[in-house]
């Protein structure tokens, strides 16, 4: 609803202008009035006006002086002018004013409200418009603040916007702040900005993935550390109530070290599926707590990792999982705790990377693995739930360029494995010729539908013989072999040795 200021030194004009206008019925509400220019100028510094509807003759400031002066303060100030006098120069000179109408006395009630509605619609429109431009501008500082970070602008076009789009460069030093909340991302941004309105050494602004984005400017670290902490500790204070999650990355120096203080922002955020007691987490003391000659991170090679994922090559991700595990049991004073937190690290790599490929994340997947390295109480329980999520990272990448008829394939297998299956069998169950299966299949999985069959039916063999004391024969059956000597046989192909002997080496 916009806001009418009236000025008149008539009481009775002013009286009658209350009541001879459903004001809310034309979108109105009147929000004060002035029974001369200079009172009317004095509200008008105090009040948030839209539309201002004024006498011309008035003591002490007329009613053309109100207006110029009205629009130094308002510079978008609708203006609708009452006049007892037919006067050209005057009419000539509130026009000169942009003003909406000229209307003369006594007041032409239908005119009077044609009016109103006529500028409500203007003010409609120019809001409108308001919204768009500012909405296309923060489209715009947000992609182009995202392609600093990530080092996809060239630094003079970068420095031309960020003058542009006022986002502050004037010290050295940078730290970028995450702050998730389960509220719509729009709707936060909006709150947060607000909020953030008077601190012109925060920028704001929305990234890729949906997470509000502060980047804190500073002149010395230590200070300006102190001073972002406090901010997001009041912020976090204003906005608990939406359960807000504040991740701090490393201070950056200007103009690179910002894309390192993002990335950890980002990560630090990962660790609060970790520890979910926190609402916020500082890199720079999460990192100084992993610090220990036992556990040096590097001691696994990240960047390999990233290789085997993007190229889903899960055999060969397993046996480096499986021997980094080696490695690091091989250390001197390796605790399970630390094991535990090397676990968790190859967890959030994993699930950062999947993110990086496909912009989307299963969340589920990944919070379960976190559940069960919490819960292992053995190392092979750990080393058993880092595989498993490494096949599953692996699994949604596959599932992006199979053909949902293999999907489907894939999924009756996994479920009803032990049954007699062939593609005869389920090119009649879907609907489509054995061959053209049979081809689609090889192309897409790299085997054919009978050695995948005898792999993954050996797979859950080794499960059986490692978890049961079931007897050889029944296990045969429970994985889709009628006939135990073509069951040792695939074993031994696949395994190298018979299930009694792999038994035994158990």
């Amino acid at each position: 609803m916009f806001r009418v200021f009236l000025a008149d030194d008539e009481p009775f004009i002013i009286e009658g202008l209350y009541d001879i206008i459903d004001w809310a019925e034309v979108g109105l509400e009147i929000v004060g009035h002035a029974s001369n220019g200079q009172k009317a100028l004095d509200a008008l510094r105090e009040t948030s006006v839209d539309i201002l509807v004024t006498d011309i003759s008035m003591p002490i400031m007329n009613g053309l002086d109100l207006i110029r002066h009205a629009r130094t303060v308002h510079p978008e100030l609708k203006v609708i002018v009452l006049s007892g006098f037919d006067e050209f120069t005057y009419l000539k000179e509130g026009m000169q004013l942009g003003i909406e109408n000229y209307l003369l006395k006594p007041i032409n009630i239908q005119e009077l409200k044609a009016s109103l509605l006529n500028t409500v619609e203007k003010l409609n429109t120019m809001n409108e418009t308001q919204l768009v431009q500012a909405y296309s501008k923060q489209i715009l500082k947000d992609n182009t603040l995202h392609r600093w970070l990530t080092q996809q602008i060239a630094p003079l076009e970068f420095y031309e916007r960020a003058e542009l789009l006022g986002i502050n460069l004037a010290y050295p030093y940078m730290v970028a702040a995450v702050l998730r909340m389960p509220v719509h991302a729009d709707k936060g941004l909006e709150c947060i900005t607000s909020r953030l309105n008077t601190y012109e050494w925060v920028t704001v602004f929305l990234d890729m993935d949906g997470d509000i984005l502060l980047l804190a400017s500073m002149d010395q670290i230590d200070e300006g550390k102190k001073e972002l902490m406090a901010l997001l500790q009041l912020l976090h204070t204003e906005f608990q109530d939406q359960s807000v999650r504040i991740s701090v990355g490393t201070v950056g120096h200007l103009p690179d070290g910002v894309t390192q203080s993002y990335e950890t922002a980002k990560k630090a955020q990962e660790y609060f599926w970790i520890y979910p007691e926190l609402s916020l987490i500082d890199y720079q003391e999460l990192a100084m707590h992993q610090e220990d000659p036992k556990v040096d991170f590097s001691i696994i090679d990240w960047p390999s990792y990233a290789k085997l994922i993007i190229t889903k090559d899960l055999e060969n991700l397993r046996a480096c999982i499986h021997n980094d595990f080696k490695r690091i049991q091989a250390l001197p004073g390796i605790t399970p705790h630390d094991f535990q937190n090397i676990a968790f690290e190859m967890v959030i790599h994993f699930k950062l990377e999947i993110k990086a490929i496909r912009h989307t994340e299963e969340l589920e997947a990944y919070h379960l693995a976190f559940d069960q390295i919490r819960k292992a109480v053995a190392l092979e329980e750990l080393e058993a739930a880092i595989l498993k999520i490494a096949e599953t990272t692996i699994g949604f990448l596959v599932s992006d360029v199979r053909s949902p008829i293999v999907q489907q394939v894939l999924r009756y297998v996994q479920q009803s494995y032990a049954e007699e299956l062939s593609l005869k069998m389920l090119g009649a169950h879907y609907h489509i010729h054995p061959v053209y299966l049979g081809q689609l299949f090889q192309k897409e999985i790299n085997e054919t539908f009978t050695e995948y069959m005898n792999r993954f039916r050996v797979e859950k063999a080794k499960e059986l013989l490692k978890t049961t004391h079931e007897k050889v024969h029944q296990i045969a059956k429970e994985v889709g072999y009628s006939e135990l000597g073509y069951f040792y046989k695939q074993f031994k192909k696949y395994v190298g040795i018979s299930p009694t002997d792999y038994r035994g080496l158990l």
